[in-house]
């Protein structure tokens, strides 16, 4: 198809070569996934909304798809039944007449790619997938091989479809996570339902959500309970049960009750938004195996249509008895072979196939190129609190100098303590109890990898770790290393007031994680800003041989640092905001608590969304398994298409062989390439 759009714009790869105008783009296009080729697609509201895909609708349009294709092979058929007298030749059957069928057998699937094969030459792609095979089908029809020239085309507009259809699937898996989210939804307007487009409610409003309908926007429950399938955004399909004043997400299902949602999220800020543009983008970003291969497409291509001249021309001076048309013959045979199709189509597709599988299981890849990474990671460093354990703090004890008011203290360090989202925060919050709103600190400062420090009456308070303590000269008489829970150190007026402890508890699958990391040969180090003795316990109780406390932001980057120096590939879990310098060093970074965090979301690679350190070892296998599959599609293609050459090129092969080595080669690929999405990890 000529592109009439003047503001039509080509698509450059990282080596400043034009991708517009090629056979991938133009699958991709009549596939509707063009998106899906695009870096930085934007949504105008977080859906899509360019066709549902009805079975009717994807039906007519696959029939139409192999229309022209149907007419071309009804014909072809015909003509052979004529050459070969399987029906009754007719008399006018001979000659011109001959060869005006054929071309009207060629036409209806060989003027879309000529079509194309000009508007490639017009932008200065000359040797494109498109020339290679009207050049072949062309030399045909001038030898007078016109069945053949026919079936080339044919089966190359054939294998074109199918691939459209393969791509169209690919997109199909993806685009289940992007419907997650209803397009209308019920609000309580004066007591009364009212239908709206999602995209219409304001902040503020009442949804009614029924059992079994999915929430369009982010909000808060104000029914008392509920529960939810949550499957969309983490991909656990376990009943998560929500209480009154709790956050719920746009595409979690209701299950059970009636429930009340109050709005608190505009349609296109919802978590799910942000996460469908992750998984759209995400397909833009192109690994290294795919930018190879098309920058060798390019080199490629046209030394093999040099090739093709040279097996035509060169016999003329070794070869007695030199007959033109036998080596043109073999040469249009070698033309046909050498189309990449099969690389060009297949090698994005099984990238796709990765990320659809790994969205399915709430591991969100920012993009292609993180599948190889984790594919090729030896060490995982992770942090502890929240990553390995559960992030839930409980105050263990309160341990106050004599002399202090003890309830005065921790109202303080509660309204110090209350504008963070910590989970040693949250902690002192739920053991304090409500804020008092007349204590006013000032000159609130927060010291990395230490602590807080605020004012209070006009007098100092320092509230964290016994670090932040000795850094103000604050005498205590506590020794820290017989405490095995994290502590909370607390100062007041330039005096040692007291300190809280606070224990964590472990993840369920954290223990599983490190055995399946271990068995892959992966080495694990644990890094924490915690205590060392409370570090040790926790890698003890996982089998962690490396593990490091008392670290401040800057002494984890060494430790990475350190790694790095020993030129190992490093992916760093943990959050993806504290822990920023250390995860922008990590050859991956891999956030957890993508449902509790939007800027999580903007600085990891890779986003766990369930928060489950079994799908490190998960995103691993999916990375090693995409990246094997594209490996034997690069194989598969390679080695046919080297056989085929060689036989062609000998005069042993046929058109029909080369159909096998382009078209057939191609197709076998693809469903190599999809069968990750039916994968087990």
């Amino acid at each position: 198809m000529v592109h009439e759009d003047p503001n039509h714009k080509h698509q450059y790869d990282a080596a400043g070569r034009q991708l517009c105008c090629t056979q991938e783009e133009k699958i991709y296009t009549q596939a509707g996934a063009k998106e899906l080729l695009q870096k930085g697609h934007s949504h105008d509201d977080g859906h899509n909304h360019d066709g549902h895909d009805h079975d009717h609708e994807s039906s007519g349009r696959a029939v139409q798809q192999f229309l022209p294709a149907i007419i071309s092979f009804v014909l072809l058929m015909l003509g052979l039944a004529f050459d070969n007298n399987w029906l009754p030749r007719p008399v006018f059957f001979k000659e011109y007449i001959r060869l005006g069928w054929y071309i009207a057998a060629y036409l209806p699937v060989g003027i879309p790619v000529m079509r194309e094969m000009l508007d490639s030459i017009a932008k200065k792609e000359i040797f494109s997938e498109f020339t290679l095979m009207v050049l072949a089908t062309v030399g045909a029809f001038a030898i007078g091989e016109y069945p053949e020239g026919v079936a080339v085309m044919l089966f190359y507009a054939v294998g074109e479809v199918f691939q459209t259809l393969a791509v169209k699937r690919a997109k199909a898996n993806i685009k289940s996570l992007l419907d997650q989210r209803p397009d209308e939804v019920t609000v309580l307007e004066h007591n009364q339902q009212k239908q709206v487009h999602a995209k219409d409610v304001s902040i503020g409003s009442i949804i009614q959500l029924k059992p079994g309908e999915k929430l369009g926007l982010d909000g808060e429950l104000i029914s008392d309970t509920a529960t939810f399938n949550t499957a969309a955004l983490t991909g656990e399909s376990k009943p998560d049960t929500k209480a009154k004043g709790e956050a719920v997400l746009a595409g979690m299902i209701n299950l059970n009750t009636l429930s009340l949602v109050k709005v608190t999220t505009a349609y296109t800020d919802s978590k799910l938004s942000k996460i469908l543009e992750l998984v759209q983008n995400a397909t833009a970003q192109k690994a290294p195996t795919e930018l190879f291969i098309r920058r060798f497409a390019k080199i490629y291509t046209p030394i093999v249509v040099l090739l093709a001249v040279a097996i035509c021309l060169l016999p003329y001076f070794f070869v007695n008895n030199y007959q033109f048309n036998e080596w043109l013959y073999r040469a249009l045979i070698f033309l046909v072979i050498s189309c990449p199709c099969a690389l060009v189509i297949s090698i994005p597709l099984g990238y796709f196939g990765g990320i659809g599988a790994a969205s399915g299981n709430g591991i969100l890849f920012k993009g292609s190129n993180f599948l190889d990474v984790m594919a090729g990671i030896k060490n995982v460093v992770v942090d502890k609190t929240g990553t390995m354990t559960e992030g839930v703090f409980k105050v263990q004890e309160v341990v106050m100098k004599p002399d202090v008011n003890k309830e005065a203290i921790l109202q303080m360090v509660n309204v110090l303590e209350s504008q963070s989202t910590h989970p040693v925060a949250t902690a002192i919050h739920q053991y304090v109890g409500p804020v008092d709103h007349t204590i006013k600190p000032e000159r609130v400062e927060e010291i990395s990898g230490h602590g807080l420090k605020a004012f209070i009456d006009n007098k100092e308070i320092l509230v964290g770790n016994f670090k932040l303590l000795d850094k103000f000269g604050i005498d205590y008489d506590v020794d820290t290393s017989d405490i095995a829970y994290t502590t909370i150190a607390i100062a007041y007026d330039k005096k040692y007031a007291g300190y809280l402890t606070i224990a964590d508890s472990i993840k369920a699958d954290a223990k599983e994680a490190v055995d399946q990391l271990k068995g892959m040969h992966i080495s694990l180090t644990m890094l924490s800003g915690d205590k060392r003795k409370v570090v040790d316990y926790v890698a003890a109780q996982l089998g962690i041989q490396n593990a490091y406390g008392d670290l401040l932001p800057e002494d984890k980057v060494n430790k990475v640092n350190e790694i790095k120096n020993r030129n190992e590939s490093v992916a760093f879990a943990g959050d993806g905001v504290n822990d920023a310098p250390v995860v922008a060093l990590s050859d991956a970074g891999i956030a957890f608590g993508g449902l509790g965090s939007d800027a999580t979301i903007e600085t990891a690679d890779i986003v766990i969304q369930d928060d489950k350190p079994i799908k490190i070892p998960m995103a691993i296998k999916i990375g090693k398994q995409t990246k094997r599959i594209v490996w034997q599609n690069i194989a598969l293609a390679f080695g046919i298409k080297l056989i085929v050459l060689i036989l062609g090129a000998g005069g042993l092969a046929t058109m029909w062989e080369a159909v096998f080595a382009d078209v057939g080669v191609a197709l076998l690929a693809i469903m190599n390439a999809v069968r990750i999405q039916r994968m087990r990890f």
